[in-house]
């Protein structure tokens, strides 16, 4: 039986056979924890942005877009309390050599013991059915409530260790809990260390007179020191948004798990701008916006989850993650934070500018508060990309990998074949294609067998599969199959854009 771990792999060099993400630099033996996206993966990437931004930007009246540069002003960072405080524990073991988070270690030994309590609850499902009291069994079993209290401790350590930046406390919980190095297997860690994550660089002609500034760490702060330019210019009235898809920067201690944790990443970002005292109301609203939002793609709900933080970041009153269950279990996937008023309140210290909204409603000037949705543009690719790999085994005892992607995500939306590369069945199938590539990314494709075509189309994801064949010449019919269901309907030429709208139509998932 595949694992988990197993399904990575396979979803990794699926990845790579058809064109989705490649090793970045590949032929110099690649850049860890760095990726370029393929033909396929580029056309993907920039159709979940378009989702995001339709829905994030375009569907809202008081949500308008962003797109800052990289390079900001050095004391941006120094503001925001990222030259200070913007870095991770990180912990070695001595034996393998190799590092770790220390709070990833902690995070996934409290995930082991969490399985064996949903192992116990699957466990009465499948003995008691329908007449199983899930909520009571929680409340009541000794295992349950035995395993629970365990990761209640845990939490309650680590959030007081993390408080009084206590390092030596975490160390003492990794032993304590008896955590070993995945590689060598032994508990021979090196005390723990804060390692910060910002990638320096010069900007200037000499070297000398250079100053240092930094590749950023979130699109976030390019949002916060261009609020009133936005607000002013385009007389938004609070509440309102600023959404923003940019790259990001961090010198991540452990990159692994493929695109899950990069050095180079985009961020999908909204910062939400409200009165003050209103901002656990817009909080509470944005998380059920957003997870909406990822249930929205078809994917089932059991793969989501939210998650409270335990330790809070500096700025914020309130946190929480949406996870997803990835190849590697339940990681974050986007974070929804009311970030107070902290971020405006440093830039107007450090900047000596004013960043007051007046608020013509109560006659009162105020810094806003900040409620922030940020989701990471290659987690969702990977979180897509890990629903939709499907194995199947078929009737006449063949098999097909098949990516059942959301149909308006898809790269290719509608791949055009001519049943022979003679009889005028190419130049039909071309008069098709130029027809619809207008409106849909499409592909021709006259090698091999339909059958190997198919397949080929399956793999990569492509929805719709048109089919010209010598009946085509006589009455304009042509064939089209469904990728999920692989049924075949004959249908006239005239009518294929009418399907292809209706079943492709981004607007049913946006309403």
């Amino acid at each position: 039986m595949a694992t988990k771990e197993d399904n990575l792999k396979s979803i990794i060099s699926h990845a790579k056979e058809y064109g989705f993400v490649f090793q970045s630099s590949e032929i110099y033996d690649g850049l860890s924890a760095v990726y370029d996206y393929g033909q396929m993966g580029a056309e993907l990437k920039k159709n979940i942005k378009e989702y995001w931004w339709k829905a994030m930007v375009n569907m809202h009246e008081n949500i308008v877009g962003l797109d800052s540069a990289i390079f900001m002003h050095p004391t941006t960072w120094k503001a925001s309390g990222h030259v200070d405080a913007f870095s991770d524990p990180l912990i070695d073991n001595k034996d393998s050599n190799k590092r770790y988070r220390a709070d990833v270690l902690i995070e996934e030994h409290a995930e082991k013991i969490r399985l064996k309590i949903e192992k116990d609850v699957a466990k009465g499902i499948k003995r008691f059915g329908d007449d199983f009291d899930e909520t009571q069994f929680r409340a009541t079993n000794p295992n349950v409530l035995r395993n629970q209290t365990k990761i209640d401790d845990i939490n309650s350590r680590y959030k007081t260790a993390m408080d009084a930046d206590d390092l030596a406390a975490i160390k003492i919980l990794i032993e304590d809990l008896g955590i070993a190095c995945p590689i060598s297997g032994s508990k021979n860690w090196t005390d723990v260390k804060q390692f910060n994550l910002m990638f320096s660089t010069e900007i200037g002609a000499v070297a000398e007179a250079a100053n240092t500034i930094y590749l950023r760490p979130e699109t976030a702060q390019g949002i916060f020191v261009n609020y009133l330019n936005v607000q002013k210019s385009g007389r938004m009235k609070i509440p309102f948004g600023i959404a923003q898809i940019g790259k990001a920067f961090r010198n991540e201690i452990v990159a692994r798990q493929f695109i899950f944790r990069m050095r180079e990443f985009e961020q999908m970002e909204m910062q939400f701008f409200v009165r003050p005292g209103e901002e656990m109301k817009w909080y509470e609203y944005w998380k059920e916006q957003r997870v909406k939002w990822h249930q929205s793609l078809g994917i089932d709900k059991k793969y989501y989850r939210f998650h409270d933080h335990i330790k809070l970041a500096h700025y914020a009153n309130a946190a929480c993650d949406i996870e997803f269950d990835f190849p590697m279990g339940f990681k974050e996937l986007e974070g929804i934070h009311s970030r107070t008023d902290f971020d405006l309140k440093q830039h107007e210290e450090h900047s000596g500018k004013k960043l007051q909204y007046f608020d013509p409603e109560i006659n009162e000037s105020y810094v806003p508060y900040v409620v922030e949705t940020s989701v990471g543009l290659d987690r969702t690719f990977l979180a897509i990309m890990s629903a939709a790999y499907t194995e199947e085994k078929l009737e006449n005892d063949t098999e097909r990998t098949v990516l059942k992607l959301p149909a308006f995500l898809a790269p290719v939306k509608v791949a055009i074949m001519p049943l022979t590369r003679k009889d005028g069945l190419p130049e039909k199938a071309r008069e098709i294609l130029n027809t619809l590539k207008f409106d849909y990314n499409c592909n021709y494709d006259e090698k091999d067998s339909p059958g190997k075509r198919y397949r080929r189309q399956d793999a990569i994801g492509t929805p719709y599969c048109v089919m010209v064949d010598h009946q085509t010449l006589e009455d304009d019919t042509v064939t089209i199959r469904d990728r999920d269901t692989m049924e075949q309907e004959r249908v006239a030429i005239s009518e294929i854009e009418a399907i292809l709208k209706d079943k492709l139509d981004i607007r049913k998932v946006l309403s």
